[in-house]
């Protein structure tokens, strides 16, 4: 008889700690206890209050996790953890936990990518077919990731300054929106008509792209119309970032599937959520042969889930790290072997 294949995984690389536990690819539990609260009073992520807060946090879900799985800690089969990329702190909180348990149980430690992660929430929804382009869009990466089979990573495309996220996160700061600002950017521009005369982005010829231009045109705007006494509409001038950072994203993302043979597209990360984009790549796709994932939206936020997905892959290749592992903050997806 076959023995079962159960991975306990954490993620913690941010402000969400979370633990999820799958068993033979069926999702037993995922918890999360996430900070957002916390943060936002300071308008973004505080990296020493997130690690404290992971260290308060973590035992806690790992025991819920257990508990909703109906797991015990001896019947797992390895655990997992996001080993980068994130903030060196809480991504520490999360390695020392797992090195604990997998020391006790004697069991393999699998690190994890936490891109590959967000990229693989879309088997929740649909197998991964390839070759397939990933369009991993967050607060700290905007990628294009090309993937001619499991496990097998390209960068083809990236940001060259800010990520999306970020950019939103910034622009928002300044228009006096609440953080996380790409949730804010994305309501408010719903009410709102595309009136602000905003700068396309860098063209260089290849997929890459920056968004540092279109961020200091909406800072220095905010602040001109200030000095003049006018006051910005802001549901108007969010329609005009939002339709400006994602259909200069998009305008890549067709360049790339137009040099490169792709099955498949799916979005990955936090920005995945957002509804502008999920409705534009679908829309765009539509009736071609080329077929578009979308994440569910418990999966576009940080989680564990993610995590033991793409660590079932990586048992199945006995991939896995020693003791002496340690978490790496800059972690580039492509080497995602290299630990």
């Amino acid at each position: 008889m076959k023995e079962d294949k159960i991975i306990l995984a954490i993620e913690s690389s941010c402000d969400e700690t979370a633990c999820a536990i799958i068993k033979n690819e069926e999702l037993l539990a995922n918890v999360i206890s996430s900070q957002i609260e916390v943060h936002q009073k300071y308008g973004g992520v505080m990296p020493e209050i997130a690690s404290r807060l992971h260290l308060e946090n973590i035992l806690y879900v790992i025991d819920d996790a257990l508990s909703k799985a109906n797991i015990k800690l001896e019947e797992v089969s390895a655990f997992a953890i996001t080993r980068g990329p994130g903030l060196i702190g809480a991504l520490h909180v999360g390695l020392q936990a797992i090195k604990t348990l997998a020391l006790i149980y004697n069991k393999p430690i699998i690190p994890v990518h936490h891109l590959a992660g967000h990229i693989y929430a879309n088997e929740f929804v649909s197998p991964l077919k390839f070759p397939c382009l990933a369009i991993v869009v967050s607060g700290g990466n905007t990628e294009l990731v090309y993937m001619k089979e499991h496990l097998d990573f390209k960068v083809i495309g990236e940001t060259k300054d800010d990520a999306i996220g970020e950019s939103f996160d910034k622009v928002a700061r300044v228009m006096g929106l609440p953080y996380p600002g790409g949730v804010a950017i994305d309501k408010l521009a719903k009410l709102g008509k595309h009136t602000y005369k905003l700068p396309t982005l860098m063209h260089d010829g290849t997929l890459n792209i920056s968004y540092s231009g279109l961020k200091t045109a909406v800072i220095n705007l905010v602040h001109k119309e200030e000095q003049n006494g006018k006051k910005i509409n802001v549901n108007d001038l969010a329609r005009s970032v939002l339709d400006v950072a994602v259909d200069e994203l998009l305008l890549r993302v067709k360049k790339a599937t137009s040099e490169y043979d792709v099955k498949q597209i799916v979005l990955a990360g936090g920005v995945s959520a957002n509804s502008y984009l999920r409705s534009e790549i679908t829309r765009i796709y539509d009736g071609s042969n080329i077929e578009v994932i979308i994440p569910p939206l418990w999966c576009t936020t940080d989680n564990a889930a993610m995590i033991a997905k793409v660590a079932s892959y990586l048992y199945d290749k006995k991939i896995f790290a020693p003791l002496s592992l340690s978490v790496d903050p800059s972690w580039k997806i492509e080497d995602y072997l290299k630990f």
